[in-house]
Order: structure tokens, then C-alpha cells, then sequence
């Protein structure tokens, strides 16, 4: 049986009568729409073949170009296990260089959709923006900024990059979050393989002197003395060049970590520095500028980086030749042949708490002060106790050295057993809320206080004390009744009021 469409229908009608004689083959040309050398060749394989004619010959066959279905199955089968969260262009690079497997990026797409399973990026409100074009030679400006991402394993960190504006030449580094010594850190990194830049462009965070920081920043310091001139980007449009090379990082860098499950900080780092950008960035993303000729210029020798990307403070030195810093005293013990007091110090922090002294260049040797500090209430109990044992023990006599020392017998008894069973820690005084003192309210009497409280909460101390005696001939002072509410959690009326709705919730 054959099943013909309407336009195969109509083509054997026509293609029929003209060999019935009954139209000519240039009204069958016109009617469907072909040429006579057509319907020429249409009416000889009707006379061979019959109305097989108008089914192609490759009909129910496959394309001699068809990719493999167990192909397609393999490639869409990685991308949901493994390759999950790449891009097209990135999947077809790593499918050709982990997985030996050539397919066009098209069909790739086609493949991927039909698993419904494609990384799109994300469509923002566009808005019309002039366009700035790059500096024309390189080290006359450079961007710089962080992004906080999961770039790899389950915590956030920030990866801080310098990118150059004319060549997007770049430097980055991960650290656990933006903070001034790392941007010093990448900034001194980039000076010393490339020089000295012109111009740096950044946001107006505070690290880099924005709204909090107008005052003072660390990098304003740092680029002052390098002569490197700071310009405040208004939008992040602005400084766009690094912004979106942060989207080429986030789609490209984190699955490569995750694929050579790369999850610490160190190997990140080494990955990015050594794999990454020589290997990808430099030879797809960097282009040459226009102007060949380089805007870096050497480092003077009168300048130390290792002086300059610091965080630097300044403390005052008293007479005594001391100074405090995080909340410690510090003495110097360098040789002065004059004094300094009243004077500045430089205090220039590094990494992992440490910090080093400089006066006028100079660095200076510091040393702690350990200063006495005094004995706590419990250290001073616990030597009253041993004193009192000592005693006992010299005189050979307790009763003699409890009068002496002001406590009773069975004290000094108690204690020295605590001593030789426990140790010193023994005598320590403890609060055990279990046992009832003896100078304390009797425990049915506190009963009687607190359940007729919850009953009566906006009652006052003084009208509980008076209606106890009169109700339960109780008699209890209204200081009393307050040690009770204190003890118990209870002194406020809201309190007494949301312990009674607890209470009653409960029941």
C-alpha cells in the first residue's frame, strides 16, 4: 500500500493524464510548478514504474552524513552526568579533547535540547550605552576588581583580578574574600612581571577609597607612592572590561575545577595560574594593541614593593620607648642615639598577624610587654583554702589554725580530704542548685509562692507577701517573695504572665 500526501497526489494525477493525453505537458509544467525537462522525466518513470514515481528513491533510508544514535545517546548521557554545567562552545572542546568525540556545535545544540538540558546565560534588560574604545597602548590603564562565587568545592570565595584595557592581559588570584592585602598582593605580582601602569580604574568600594573609606585607603596610599593614578568608575558599564571577563571565568573556570575536582584554594591557584590563562586565555581572549610600543615602565630602585603593598599604621611612642598595638604594649630595644618619644612609628602588617616597626626607614627590633596581671576572686578563694591547710599542718594543731585563719574545723577537714583526693582545682567554690541552703526559703514554701504568683501575675511583691499571710498564713517578706521571682526567672509581670500561658498550654 502507498500513502501519498496532497502534493504527491496531485503530481500523479497530472503526471497520469498527460500520459492519458488527456493535458499537455506544458499546462502539467504550469500546473505544478516545474520545468518540461521535469515532467519529461516524470512521465518516463510513470510509464516504468507506475505511481511509484512520485516516492523518492531515498525514502525510508538514512542519510549517508547520519551521526550514530548510540553516538548520540553517549554525548547526551555525559551531558547530564558530567558535563552539566558548560557551555556549548566550551562542551564541544572538552568533548573532542577528554572524550575523542568531533561534534559541530550546532549539533551539539540540537542534542542537548532535545534533553532540554542546555546553560543558557543570563538576559538582562539591555540599555543603550556609548562605547568606549580600548586605550591604545598597553599599561595606560587597568582594571581591577573581586568576585565573590562558589568557585570551587562548597564555600564562597573571591577571586580578585587586573586586567589590562588594551590587551586584556590579566592577572588573578582566589582568596577567602576581597580584602586589601590580597588586592596589594595581585597588584605587586602584576608590577613585577610587567612594571609599573599609568592609571588603575576600579569601583568606589571602600578598599579602593569609595564613600567608605573618602579619608584614607590602603590602595590610595599604595598607589600614591607608585605614582599610579586611581580613576572611579560611576557604573559597573564602566569598567566593563573585567566584569565580563568575570562571566568567562565563572563559565569556563568552574567546571574545569570541578572536572579535575580541584576543592582547596592552593590548587586552584596553581590550576588558574599555570593552566588556565596560558594555556586558554592567553591565546584566545589577549589581543594586541594598537600601538606597539608598551606604557610599563621599570620599578625605581629607590622604591620597594615589599614596603609599599602593605597595610601601614602609625602608633605615637610614649617616653618609656613603648608603644601598644592590638591591645598588647611593645618595647623597643633597637639602639637609638637619640630618643624618639612623642614621635610617629610605622606599623606595617603582614600577613597571618605579624607586623614590623620602621621609624624613619629604619626598621626597628620590638619585644612584648609581659605585664603582671591580677589573681581572679576563685584563685584567691582557693589560696585562702591552702593557706588554711598549711597552717594546720605547721602549728600541728586545726583547731589553733581555724581561729587563726577564720573558718571553722570541719572546713579545714573538708578541704584537705578535697586536696589529696581532687587537687587544688577541688577547693574551688561550685553552685550546685540541687542542694537547698540552709539559710534559703523552704522549697514548700517557694511552691506556695510561685503557683499563687502564676494565678495572680500583675499582682506586686508586696501584694503577695501581704495575701499569702492572710490566705495561706505564710509568712514571707516581700524581699523574700522577690528572691523566689529572681531566682525562678519570673521578677516581671510578662514573664509571670507567659510562664502561666506556658503552664496552662502544658496541662
Amino acid at each position: 500500500m502507498i500513502i501519498l500526501d496532497s502534493k504527491a497526489q496531485l503530481t500523479a494525477d497530472v503526471v497520469s493524464k498527460v500520459a492519458q493525453s488527456k493535458i499537455s505537458i506544458a499546462n502539467a509544467a504550469k500546473l505544478l510548478n516545474k520545468s518540461r525537462r521535469t515532467i519529461e522525466r516524470y512521465l518516463q518513470r510513470y510509464e516504468d514504474v507506475g505511481i511509484q514515481f512520485v516516492i523518492h528513491r531515498n525514502t525510508g533510508r538514512s542519510p549517508a552524513n547520519k551521526t550514530p544514535d548510540d553516538l548520540k545517546r553517549r554525548v547526551q548521557s555525559l551531558i547530564k552526568d558530567k558535563y552539566y554545567d558548560v557551555n556549548l562552545q566550551h562542551l564541544a572542546e572538552l568533548m573532542e579533547r577528554n572524550e575523542g568525540i568531533q561534534v559541530k556545535r550546532e549539533t551539539l545544540r540540537a542534542w542537548a535540547h532535545d534533553i532540554h538540558h542546555v546553560k543558557r546565560a543570563k538576559r538582562r534588560r539591555s540599555q543603550i550605552r556609548k562605547r568606549r574604545e580600548r586605550m591604545e597602548s598597553a599599561g595606560l590603564l587597568l582594571q581591577m576588581d573581586g568576585s565573590p562565587h562558589r568557585w570551587f568545592g562548597g564555600k564562597t570565595s573571591c577571586l580578585i583580578a587586573l586586567i589590562d584595557d588594551a590587551t586584556s592581559e590579566i592577572h588573578a588570584e582566589f582568596f577567602e574574600s576581597e580584602t586589601t592585602l590580597g588586592c596589594l598582593k595581585v597588584m605587586q605580582h602584576y608590577i613585577e612581571q610587567k612594571g609599573l601602569f599609568k592609571a588603575l580604574y576600579v569601583d568606589r568600594a571602600g578598599i579602593f577609597g569609595g564613600p567608605k573609606r573618602c579619608n584614607f585607603s590602603q590602595m590610595q596610599r599604595a598607589c600614591e607612592e607608585l605614582g599610579i593614578e586611581i580613576i572611579f568608575a560611576n557604573s559597573p558599564q564602566g569598567k566593563g572590561r573585567i566584569e565580563r571577563s568575570f562571566d568567562t571565568f565563572q563559565d569556563r573556570l568552574v567546571p574545569e575545577l570541578r572536572l579535575r575536582n580541584i576543592t582547596d584554594m592552593q590548587s586552584a591557584n596553581h590550576y588558574l595560574q599555570t593552566i588556565f590563562i596560558p594555556q586558554y586565555w592567553q591565546q584566545t581572549i589577549v589581543v594586541k594593541a594598537k600601538n606597539t610600543a608598551s606604557e610599563f615602565t621599570l620599578v625605581p630602585r629607590h622604591l620597594n614593593l615589599d614596603d609599599i603593598c602593605v597595610q601601614k599604621e602609625h602608633r605615637k611612642i610614649r617616653n618609656d620607648h613603648t608603644f601598644s598595638y592590638g591591645n598588647k604594649f611593645y618595647l623597643i630595644e633597637s639602639p637609638l642615639k637619640h630618643s624618639i618619644a612623642k614621635q610617629s612609628i610605622e606599623i606595617r602588617k603582614q600577613s597571618g598577624g605579624r607586623f614590623t616597626a620602621h621609624f624613619a626607614g629604619r626598621h626597628l627590633a620590638i619585644s612584648e610587654v609581659i605585664e603582671p596581671t591580677k589573681p581572679s576572686m576563685y584563685d584567691l578563694e582557693i589560696q585562702r583554702k591552702l593557706d588554711a591547710i598549711a597552717l594546720a599542718d605547721t602549728l600541728g594543731n586545726v583547731a589553733e589554725a581555724a581561729r587563726i585563719s577564720g573558718c571553722s574545723r570541719e572546713t579545714i577537714y573538708k578541704n584537705r580530704r578535697l586536696l589529696k583526693e581532687k587537687g587544688p582545682l577541688a577547693l574551688k567554690r561550685t553552685f550546685r542548685p540541687e542542694i537547698h541552703h540552709k539559710n534559703r526559703t523552704a522549697q514548700s514554701t517557694e511552691e506556695v509562692i510561685i503557683a499563687f504568683s502564676l494565678e495572680n501575675p500583675h499582682l506586686g511583691q508586696v501584694q503577695v507577701s501581704a495575701q499569702l499571710k492572710t490566705t495561706h498564713q505564710l509568712e514571707i517578706s516581700p524581699a523574700g517573695v522577690r528572691h523566689v521571682w529572681l531566682r525562678e526567672k519570673m521578677n516581671t509581670s510578662a514573664l509571670r504572665v507567659h510562664r502561666a500561658k506556658a503552664s496552662q498550654a502544658a496541662a
